[in-house]
């Protein structure tokens, strides 16, 4: 919890104000498991109750593309068949930025003692808002696009890139990226360049990936399907 606070306040989500209107948040928990099924990470997302809104007036868009599973498992066999090294990022806050006029409660266990009746009026969207997800797509892929990035049209969240040394993918997963390349410089060139806009944490090279396990070996790449969705 300490950790989502510290991200949320490092990319400015709110501010607080006095309001009278519905302002409602809540704590959600989850625990990630490594491909051994064992507990790797214990995650708390503050989550806004995004059911309190109204379409046309808090909200308009909400698709958000996220990569399918088929272009994942061509990434990896196109990783394995190449040699290539394949590599895992996990955001820890995905907030695009918000038009809309939404506030919360301050956050259960992080009250303001010298402002206990304030509220939080966001500036950025957070996760439970009906339009987080389709906000942090556009935020991501601009900043990709504009950095060099083409956007596939096989899937809108396959990205390529052409360098010195061939080319650089990135897959992208809600808040999870997967990134192979041709050369480690891209790889570190890359890792940099997401770090100067976005809080992420770097889980190096892909072991586990949406029930699919990969397996590193002298001759390549190997994977297991799993429980894959």
């Amino acid at each position: 919890m300490d950790e989502e606070m510290a991200a949320l306040d490092a990319n400015v989500i709110w501010e607080l104000v006095v309001l009278l209107k519905d302002k409602k948040n809540k704590w959600v928990y989850n625990v990630k498991h490594n491909e051994d099924g064992f507990m790797s990470i214990y995650k708390a997302r503050l989550v806004a109750k995004g059911y309190a809104q109204t379409y046309g007036i808090n909200y308009e868009k909400t698709y958000s593309p996220i990569a399918k599973t088929t272009i994942v498992r061509a990434v990896i066999v196109m990783a394995a068949t190449k040699r290539w090294s394949l590599h895992q990022k996990d955001v820890k806050s995905v907030n695009g930025d918000l038009h809309e006029e939404m506030y919360m409660e301050q956050p259960l266990g992080y009250l303001d003692q010298t402002h206990p009746n304030l509220v939080c009026r966001l500036k950025k969207k957070n996760y439970g808002l009906k339009q987080a997800p389709r906000a942090w797509s556009d935020k991501i892929s601009q900043y990709l696009v504009t950095n060099g990035f083409q956007k596939s049209n096989v899937d809108f969240s396959l990205y390529v890139k052409k360098t010195n040394h061939g080319i650089i993918v990135i897959v992208i997963y809600v808040d999870d990226l997967i990134i192979t390349r041709d050369s480690d410089a891209d790889i570190f060139d890359l890792k940099k360049l997401l770090k100067q806009k976005f809080e992420m944490k770097d889980l190096g090279e892909l072991h586990y990936f949406l029930g699919i396990e990969v397996v590193q070996s002298p001759k390549g790449y190997g994977y297991y399907k799993g429980n894959m969705p």
